[in-house]
């Protein structure tokens, strides 16, 4: 495909300066206007090593207003990074809407290097190139305008750079390559090692929702001129896209992931057996010996360097936090942490709705335990009329995404739904009102929920049809009596990690 290229394409000197100042004029106000739409934009920027990317970026942001959009040089990953799943790097610098991100070199770059040039895996490179596909696609479907660009050249012409480079004495900038013997320096110097690599990627990754610009950078004028008109071109577009009327909104997102097909399986949730409990000797005892064996199993989880995400969800008053702290009593704090997840705020507002929940993720060797989640997108979001429809269906799907990346990475992931029936919500929500220790347990917004008892339902059914999967199942949580609750939770908790942990 890139042999392909005609790399002679150039611009003369008199025609640049003709054109680009008009250009940067453009791209200026485009900014502006896409700023008060509050559309999110990613830039990509890859290609080969001396392509003049940092020649190319400068041109392109110095027309900008700095304080629209961030700039992102993606290096080694540091300590914190290296024991996080591999996307967590990229999910937490999405720009907020209306911002501009501009990455220079992406999880593309990293995905060659630390998948095909560390692990010389190409099974392992297209793994994560299909992770990459699914953050792309989950960005561009929630409003986020994703552009990128390969920067190509030749062999000899690099070559040729490089001679100079090296004649005028200029240090490699990226400090990924400083200091390193071989291995990452491979991708700088064995063009035709990874000429089929780049191309591979190229084609794998190349969707109308995130298309590749190949950009023909022999001549460097030619190149900012072609970036800088693609740019103005895709975002004009994109500009006229959503201010359209709704009339003339014609095409609309379909996720057939969420037709609505016919249940012969009937209600999951009515099938539970509620009436399950267990004698407070019995439940005292167990709580004990499960507690031991979790405090031995966090340190091997520690020493396997896995990672454990455990989400726990159900109805209000279903006793989540009691067997939270069950769950916890005997933990090492330094190796845990418990996130409950609340409204997002405005900053997290303005992100997709993913992004705040990266922040917590494990790195390799501890756990993190979410009192609520990402699945209040299909729940309070969904029922109370915070997203839109389309927003919700497509959720199911990137949910199961996340996930798999989650599982991919090595992270083991436990979901808890803790059911109850509406009497025994209603005992406990009168008891916390009597009880002035427990009254800040309870809020109209709890009262206000459990008149929609039968919408939250219908919510988890489905939740627990299209959500659960081989890699992060759900777990149903016979929730009536809390002793035996607490007891099935943790001995769910201590016989997954005994199984994923067994060497």
């Amino acid at each position: 495909m890139l042999e392909n290229i005609d790399l002679s394409m150039s611009v003369k000197n008199g025609e640049y300066k003709e054109n680009i100042k008009s250009l940067e004029e453009e791209l200026g106000e485009l900014q502006r206007h896409a700023w008060e739409l509050k559309i999110p934009i990613i830039l990509v920027f890859e290609g080969w090593h001396s392509s003049g990317m940092a020649e190319d970026i400068n041109s392109f942001i110095l027309p900008l207003d700095p304080r629209g959009y961030d700039f992102h040089t993606m290096a080694r990953p540091c300590y914190e990074e290296a024991m996080k799943p591999f996307l967590w790097r990229f999910w937490t610098k999405i720009p907020v809407e209306g911002k501009i991100a501009i990455f220079d070199r992406s999880w593309y770059s990293r995905a060659i290097i630390e998948k095909f040039g560390k692990e010389g895996s190409e099974e392992a490179l297209e793994k994560c190139l299909k992770e990459i596909n699914y953050f792309e696609r989950q960005l561009a479907v929630d409003g986020c305008l994703i552009l990128k660009f390969f920067l190509h050249i030749s062999e000899k012409e690099q070559k040729e750079r490089f001679k100079k480079i090296r004649k005028d004495n200029i240090p490699l900038i990226l400090d990924e390559y400083e200091g390193v013997g071989g291995g990452e320096l491979d991708f700088i110097h064995e063009y035709g090692k990874y000429l089929p690599v780049v191309e591979k990627v190229l084609e794998m990754t190349d969707f109308p929702h995130s298309p590749w610009t190949i950009v023909e950078a022999n001549d460097r004028k030619f190149a900012t001129l072609k970036i800088i008109s693609t740019v103005i071109q895709v975002v004009r577009g994109h500009i006229e896209k959503v201010t359209r009327t709704p009339g003339q909104q014609t095409i609309k997102y379909l996720d057939v992931s969420t037709s609505k097909f016919l249940d012969l399986n009937g209600s999951l949730l009515e099938k539970v057996d509620l009436s399950k409990t267990l004698p407070f000797d019995e439940y005292k005892e167990s709580k004990k010996q499960c507690q031991n064996k979790l405090r031995e199993l966090q340190y091997e989880l520690f020493r396997q360097k896995r990672s454990l995400v455990i989400v726990f969800e159900g109805m209000d008053a279903a006793g989540k936090g009691g067997d939270i702290h069950r769950l916890v009593q005997e933990l090492n704090p330094r190796l845990y942490r418990v996130l409950p997840v609340g409204a997002p705020n405005d900053i997290e507002k303005a992100h997709h709705y993913l992004w705040r929940f990266l922040e917590g993720m494990p790195k390799a060797g501890h756990m993190t335990i979410y009192d609520r989640s990402w699945y209040g997108r299909v729940l309070v979001e969904r029922i109370e009329g915070l997203c839109s429809d389309d927003e919700w269906k497509r959720a199911y799907r990137e949910i199961n995404e996340f996930e798999e990346i989650l599982t991919n990475s090595g992270t083991i992931v436990l979901k808890f739904w803790l059911q109850i029936d509406r009497d025994t919500q209603l005992e406990r929500f009168e008891s916390r009102k009597a009880d002035p220790r427990k009254q800040w347990k309870i809020t109209p917004e709890d009262w206000r929920n459990r008149e929609r008892w039968v919408d939250y339902v219908d919510a988890a059914e489905e939740i627990l049809q299209k959500t659960s999967t081989s890699y992060a199942p759900w777990i149903v949580v016979e929730a009536n009596d809390k002793y035996y609750s607490r007891i099935k939770v943790l001995k769910t908790v201590a016989e997954t990690l005994e199984r994923e942990l067994k060497s």
